[in-house]
């Protein structure tokens, strides 16, 4: 019986189900429950749902309690319907009532939560799901409907009809910032503005906005900080009034600055271009600004303005800066500007006047100065002096004439207004033969060798400047023929000169044949060599009997010249190929002679042939010296064969052997000849010999004469000598024995003195030592001593005045006045204290005795 009887404690309930009529009732606490055969117990003991301030909980299936409530009858229960539950009495949960987010009926503390606090400032987002009618708590909302409450308030959900959306946090707008809102359908702003969908607008009040329930924040727009130096290019996407009052375009541009406003929010319609920084002309710069702003606000196409410094400005909205900033043109002493006017304008010159300009004027402007082109002005050519040192030279040639001239140093030459430097050209060949001191060829030609140690060092490997005056440099002993191109004129420079070309002279080139045979156009020359100088040629030639010969020639030649006679000097030159010539009319010469005589002639008297032959006989039949060659003045004056040697292989091995048999005869004359020499010689050489002997014997007995003398006198020199010297020995030695004696004993007494000083000063230098210690040791102990008497003296010193003068003399008094107080405890009225032996006079005391009195 006692399984049946259920203890409901207060607040605890427990869920009865009664069998026989299936219903299941609630039992409340406190009592004690006796459960029938009929009942079982469902739940519980449960406690009861307790609310705490500000809190709720949602009940699942909560009752109708718009019905009465009858015990042991059957609850109605609303089915699939919440009910929200505030604080209030603790409550029991009736059959079939389920707390929301609970896990179970003993562990509702999930189920129990608190009341959304809407704080002020801050809202609510609401959504109606389903068909809400009007009353109290607000108006009608239909099911969809979106709204939000601002706080301050405590918001009771209703989770049936109600669906909290999120709770809605101000944006807070601080100074210099805008929030930009934008519309999700068509609304009323807080300013009474209506808005349609997807329209996007500026909120600038400063503090917090709360965002309305179809408005999405699209961003918190930042200010734009304008200060001198900075501007803002905005440009307009609609036709609206700006901030400013001003009526805009679409697409129209301008600037805001400083003066307008310190900070700026650009408006949904307005787009900020580009931040424009302030540009800042010193008092050396300027730029050239194109399409400038007109005074209508509006930039003047195709116009250009200059703008000097000191100046700053800002860039309006279509104009830009011609080239940048550039910086005055500084003009020195030797420097100037050429202008070309491109449009007609009035100039001030440099003092003061004024000058009318048209388009296509030059003019120069000279230095010292600095110079801002106008813009009337084309491009501008600056020119500085040309420094000329002796033999150097530009050409320059005259753009109005057309004239060309060259100007040559010393000196610095600045080119005027219609003046250009001229490129004077040359041909490749003379290019080459400039750069290669003067000629070009073979290297096995001897005269390349020559040219090469003449080669300008400053020409060596750089392409020549055209517009410097061609120079060079020419030998001694030669010439160099310049040729004017205008004035059909030649003229003859001898060495060693400078030949400085006109602007239409060139060089005369000559083409000399080279080599061995001589070959034409081998050497390119512009130099003229007028020796004494040599050539060279091999001949081949043919006797009257048919013998070919093969004849190694060298000729000495000079080109005699009367210097000054422009007759005798233009005959140099006459012959371009003097070499060629010149051989060629000495072979020709030689050919003949040699064709009119036999070998064996030729043979023996080839050097008078040849000569006859090359410089021809007088009347009276005597060999001329030189050979002349009127047409150029070239003097041949000497000839030498080097070799002749046969063409034909046969002729040549049969001149080899009487060549050698020849030689053979002369080598043996030669042989006899040395042979007899000698014997003759040797002959000569054995009489000199046998008289120097006989000659040698008289001298050596001489000798063996003055040797027998010399040796009686060394004997007899030797006997009186020996006691002498023993003597002498036996004294020194007795003498150097007592020196050494006395060195000896000064030795020991300076040793025993250096010895003695030692050890006294090492005695002294420790006692010193010790001294010094004792000394220090004492000074320490003293200053230790010292130290700690200041110490004391301080502490008193700082003890005494960190008390005041009443403290000081209570401490004084505080023993004797400790006594007094214990005497008086123990009721004695007087004390005196005696030693027994010194009598005391009590009489003149009145009291008795001495009692001090109380402070």
């Amino acid at each position: 019986m006692s399984r049946k009887i259920v203890g409901i404690l207060p607040n605890y309930y427990v869920h009865v189900l009664d069998l026989n009529t299936n219903i299941t009732t609630l039992e409340v606490g406190p009592q004690n429950l006796v459960l029938q055969d009929n009942h079982t117990q469902e739940a519980g003991p449960l406690p009861f749902v307790t609310i705490p301030p500000g809190h709720y909980c949602t009940v699942n299936n909560p009752i109708d309690r718009s019905k009465p409530i009858a015990e042991g009858k059957l609850y109605e229960l609303r089915f699939g319907q919440q009910e929200v539950r505030l604080h209030g009495e603790p409550f029991p949960l009736y059959p079939g009532e389920v707390l929301a987010d609970s896990s179970s009926p003993k562990d509702f503390a999930r189920a129990v939560k608190k009341l959304p606090v809407i704080k002020a400032e801050h809202g609510i987002h609401l959504r109606a799901l389903v068909d809400i009618p009007a009353g109290d708590d607000g108006p009608a909302h239909k099911s969809g409907d979106e709204w939000q409450l601002k706080g301050p308030l405590t918001y009771i959900p209703r989770p049936a009809e109600i669906e909290v959306v999120k709770l809605v946090k101000p944006i807070v707008v601080n100074q210099g910032q805008a929030l930009r809102l934008k519309a999700r359908q068509q609304l009323q702003d807080v300013d009474g503005i209506e808005r349609c969908t997807g329209e996007e607008w500026l909120i600038r009040s400063i503090g917090g906005y709360l965002p309305g329930v179809y408005e999405d924040v699209v961003e918190v727009v930042d200010s734009y900080t304008l200060t001198p130096s900075d501007a803002l290019h905005i440009r307009a996407n609609e036709n609206y009034t700006d901030q400013f009052g001003k009526q805009r375009s679409i697409g129209s541009e301008w600037l805001v600055t400083l003066k307008d406003t310190e900070s700026y929010i650009p408006d949904i319609t307005e787009e900020v271009v580009r931040v424009v920084k302030l540009t800042v002309l010193s008092n050396l710069q300027y730029c050239v600004v194109q399409n400038p702003l007109g005074r209508d606000g509006k930039p003047r196409l195709g116009c250009r303005e200059l703008r000097k410094g000191p100046a700053t400005f800002f860039l309006h909205p279509g104009e830009n800066l011609e080239k940048g900033i550039q910086d005055s043109i500084i003009l020195e002493s030797d420097e100037a500007l050429v202008i070309t006017a491109q449009e007609d304008f009035e100039d001030v010159l440099t003092d003061g006047t004024k000058e009318r300009r048209t388009p296509g004027d030059r003019w120069m402007v000279h230095g010292p100065c600095d110079f801002i082109p106008r813009i009337e002005m084309g491009p501008l050519e600056h020119r500085k002096a040309l420094p000329l040192n002796e033999n150097e030279g530009v050409y320059v040639r005259d753009t109005q004439t057309g004239q060309v001239r060259a100007i040559v140093g010393p000196q610095s030459y600045l080119l005027q207004a219609s003046e250009v430097l001229y490129e004077k050209v040359l041909t490749p060949l003379i290019e080459e033969i400039l750069r290669e001191g003067g000629g070009v060829g073979d290297a096995s030609i001897r005269k390349v060798a020559y040219f090469q140690g003449a080669q300008d060092p400053t020409m060596y490997g750089k392409t020549r400047n055209k517009t410097r005056v061609v120079t060079y440099r020419c030998p001694s002993n030669c010439c160099v023929q310049v040729y004017n191109y205008i004035e059909k004129t030649a003229r003859v420079i001898f060495g060693p000169d400078l030949v400085v070309l006109e602007p239409h002279e060139t060089f005369n080139v000559l083409s000399l044949s080279g080599g061995k045979p001589k070959k034409e156009n081998a050497l390119k020359t512009i130099v003229l060599m007028l020796g004494p100088d040599f050539m060279t040629d091999h001949i081949t030639v043919e006797t009257s009997d048919h013998a070919r010969l093969k004849i190694a020639v060298a000729m000495n030649n000079e080109f005699r010249v009367e210097r000054g006679n422009p007759e005798s000097e233009a005959k140099l030159f006459s012959v371009p190929d003097f070499i060629g010539f010149a051989c060629r009319e000495v072979a020709s010469r030689i050919r003949g002679m040699v064709a009119s005589v036999p070998f064996e002639q030729f043979h023996k008297y080839s050097s008078d042939i040849i000569t006859a032959a090359v410089f021809g006989k007088t009347v009276d039949g005597k060999t001329k010296s030189e050979l002349v060659f009127k047409a150029n003045n070239l003097v041949i004056s000497n000839i030498d064969i080097q070799s002749i040697e046969p063409v034909d292989q046969q002729m040549r091995d049969s001149l080899s052997k009487s060549v050698q048999m020849a030689i053979e005869i002369s080598t043996r004359s030669i042989e006899r000849y040395a042979q007899h020499e000698a014997k003759r010689t040797e002959q000569e050489a054995r009489g000199l010999l046998e008289r120097q002997k006989l000659q040698n014997e008289m001298e050596a007995e001489e000798a063996r004469k003055e040797l027998l003398e010399l040796q009686a006198i060394a004997s007899a020199v030797e006997s009186t000598g020996q006691a002498k010297a023993e003597a002498q020995a036996q004294a020194e030695r007795l003498l150097i024995e007592g020196q050494s004696a006395i060195e000896m004993a000064k030795l020991k007494a300076e040793a025993t003195r250096i010895e003695m000083n030692s050890d006294l000063e090492s005695q002294t230098k420790s006692q010193e030592a010790e001294i010094q210690f004792l000394r220090e040791q004492n000074e320490l102990q003293i200053q230790r001593a010292k130290d700690l008497s200041n110490i004391e003296v301080t502490k008193c010193s700082t003890m005494v005045n960190s008390m005041k003068k009443e403290i000081i003399k209570r401490i004084a008094q505080s023993g004797t006045e400790s006594k007094i107080q214990l005497l008086k405890g123990l009721g004695i009225q007087s004390v005196l204290l005696t030693d027994g032996k010194t009598p005391i006079n009590l009489y003149g005391n009145p009291s008795g005795g001495y009692i001090p009195q109380a402070p």
